[in-house]
């Protein structure tokens, strides 16, 4: 086992935007993963807008070797079509891994963002609005949805899911829910892995409205390690077959 791990390559795959913010977090997590796992090569790759590309990534990777991984959240477009298609394109045989989704580590780091934005874990008051972007794909929705009901599992906020793009509820809408509910004091918390163009309007929203943001989850350690169980889980699938 040990062994096929060291044979493979980690290619953690973001999106890409016109924002520096969001290719520096990317890179920061590989950074992390390099410190958790030193033997590992793993390097970083991107769709669009950065580089480098996937393709040439991918292109200097050995026919089999790669495993990509998607840094991405939502079980979307980006993780269905997009990284699939530039799969197949650089004829590399690369294995593709899963999203991140809504591992309990993230959610994890999500409800550490918070504390360490000043909300209490234990204050009934608190109204969380766990804000993503949204989907075409309903499933896609659901499963962010999961989110905000995990983080209320430890802690005493009321939760509720607000996409910042596409399908509702809105932000507002998801606002107007929670005070509905008897929650006095509102707090945003992006289910975002980096700032960028999207955060910059939730904060706006914010802002706007008084109420306080805690930041992305960023390039924290349990980011990493889920990036890493996910590559584990397609290197054993592979030294089983």
């Amino acid at each position: 086992m040990r062994a096929a791990r060291l044979l493979s390559v980690l290619v953690l795959t973001a999106h890409g935007s016109a924002d520096p913010r969001s290719a520096a977090t990317a890179r920061a997590v590989v950074d992390c993963i390099r410190r958790l796992r030193p033997h590992l090569d793993a390097r970083v790759a991107f769709c669009e807008q950065n580089t480098p590309d996937l393709r040439d990534v991918l292109a200097t990777v050995p026919a089999g070797r790669a495993v990509v991984v998607p840094l991405l959240l939502a079980d979307a477009y980006h993780a269905r079509v997009d990284i699939p298609a530039m799969i197949d394109d650089s004829g590399s045989r690369a294995r593709q891994a899963d999203v991140l989704g809504e591992d309990e580590r993230l959610v994890h780091v999500l409800r550490q963002r918070l504390e360490q934005a000043g909300v209490p874990r234990l204050d009934p008051r608190v109204g969380v609005l766990v804000t993503a972007v949204g989907s075409t794909r309903p499933q896609a929705n659901t499963r962010t949805c999961a989110v905000a009901a995990e983080l209320a599992l430890t802690t005493r906020w009321a939760t509720a899911t607000a996409f910042a793009t596409g399908p509702h509820p809105t932000l507002a809408e998801a606002a107007e829910s929670l005070r509905a509910r008897g929650a006095t004091r509102l707090v945003v918390a992006p289910w975002f892995l980096a700032h960028g163009r999207i955060t910059d309007r939730v904060a706006a929203f914010a802002s706007a409205h008084g109420l306080p943001m805690s930041a992305p989850l960023g390039a924290h350690r349990q980011v990493a390690e889920t990036v890493l169980d996910r590559f584990d889980t397609v290197v054993t699938a592979r030294t089983a077959a």
